[in-house]
């Protein structure tokens, strides 16, 4: 199986929990996980599963007003975050909006602040959404990963993301083409 996982991610969190989920996919082929910055020139028909994951803004998908917001709080003299080099750069919702019609197996993923998700927000609502208009197939439920107030990974979530991983190795190997 052929997996490819594009993520967003500001302080490093989203790309902690999308490299997590490739080791977990690593027993089940081949795993190539990349920042959505150069998710453009990816032809995703080569790949058997396709797993799309960000970080929650304002209950949603990220946009150009909060990577900015994500920029700035990065670069205040206090700040105990470091801004991801591709952070300011087109995020999912526009590589999204601009991938052609297509078909496949997707999955998506979010990192969020703890609570209820009606309270939270979910960006993998927004990416589910978005690829079932493109045509992909969702053959898994949406996970999210959590972030404590200091905008860190909360403890057992790389972990977490690993064995979810593994899991959907082993479910969507097991799903006929």
């Amino acid at each position: 199986m052929r997996t490819l996982v594009v993520y967003e991610s500001m302080f490093g969190n989203t790309r902690h929990v999308a490299e997590a989920i490739s080791r977990g996919l690593e027993s089940a082929g081949a795993v190539t996980a990349i920042p959505v910055a150069r998710a453009g020139d990816e032809d995703l028909s080569g790949y058997d599963l396709v797993i799309v994951g960000g970080p929650t803004h304002v209950h949603g998908m990220s946009r150009e007003s909060t990577r900015h917001g994500a920029a700035v709080t990065a670069h205040k003299p206090d700040s105990t975050v470091a801004l991801e080099p591709d952070a300011e750069s087109e995020g999912l919702r526009e590589w999204l909006d601009g991938l052609p019609p297509s078909h496949g197996k997707a999955v998506a993923f979010d990192t969020r602040s703890g609570g209820p998700a009606l309270l939270t927000g979910r960006a993998s609502k927004g990416i589910c959404r978005k690829l079932r208009l493109r045509g992909f197939d969702l053959v898994a439920e949406s996970e999210s990963f959590l972030v404590d107030k200091e905008s860190r990974l909360e403890e057992g979530e790389e972990a977490r993301a690993e064995q979810w991983g593994r899991t959907l190795a082993q479910q969507v190997s097991s799903t006929p083409a």
